[in-house]
């Protein structure tokens, strides 16, 4: 059975396409951020580069894996297509993409100046507690997953939703861990404190 962006009535597509690429506009446009608004008191690209130890790229490769895989899985193997209204799961999964890309968002302008792709650390940077950080450390990749797995259900496919999700969430287990012992380093006790109180992608659960 075909994803119902495809096969359904030629609106579905279009606005499957349009919410898509949207999505994907606008992670292009907060790639961009730090090209346009840069912190006072940055530390060099060599500096930024041997904290990332390769995260960023990993991010970007696996979150391209999953889009891809999803959508190949969704057309090849259609024996693993989720048994359930195919309209409804069509269009919860692209409010969800919508909802992801708008907390994303949420998140990134909460933080501010200090929001970068690759892992750096300002010198004089605070401790942000506002908004979605008051109780998760890194709600930008909580918007991302949500988004991803909304693109899943919207695609209709349990073997796809499965292996794009596993393909970010690997990402952001290295990622986190490696952004985490930056600012640690960088911040000290109050980042440690922060932590403590914190969870790092859904609140009081992980």
């Amino acid at each position: 059975m075909l994803p119902l962006a495809f096969s359904g009535p030629p609106l579905y597509h279009i606005l499957f396409r349009v919410i898509f690429y949207l999505w994907l506009g606008l992670e292009i446009i907060a790639s961009n951020l730090n090209r346009f608004r840069r912190a006072p008191n940055t530390l060099s690209t060599s500096i930024r580069d041997r904290k990332d130890r390769g995260s960023l790229a990993l991010i970007i490769i696996l979150w391209t894996l999953a889009i891809l895989l999803d959508l190949t899985l969704s057309y090849h193997l259609q024996s693993a297509a989720i048994p359930f209204h195919r309209t409804a799961l069509f269009f919860t999964g692209l409010g969800l993409i919508l909802f992801g890309v708008a907390f994303r968002w949420y998140a990134i302008l909460t933080l501010g100046q200090y929001f970068t792709f690759d892992v750096e650390v300002h010198r004089d940077q605070p401790i942000i507690e506002a908004g979605p950080y008051r109780y998760i450390r890194h709600p930008s990749y909580t918007g991302a997953l949500i988004s991803l797995f909304g693109y899943g259900l919207a695609l209709g496919n349990w073997a796809g939703l499965l292996v794009a999700m596993a393909c970010l969430s690997i990402a952001y287990a290295y990622r986190i861990p490696v952004e985490e012992s930056a600012l640690t380093a960088a911040l000290g006790q109050p980042y440690i404190e922060y932590r403590k109180r914190t969870h790092r992608l859904i609140p009081f659960v992980l």
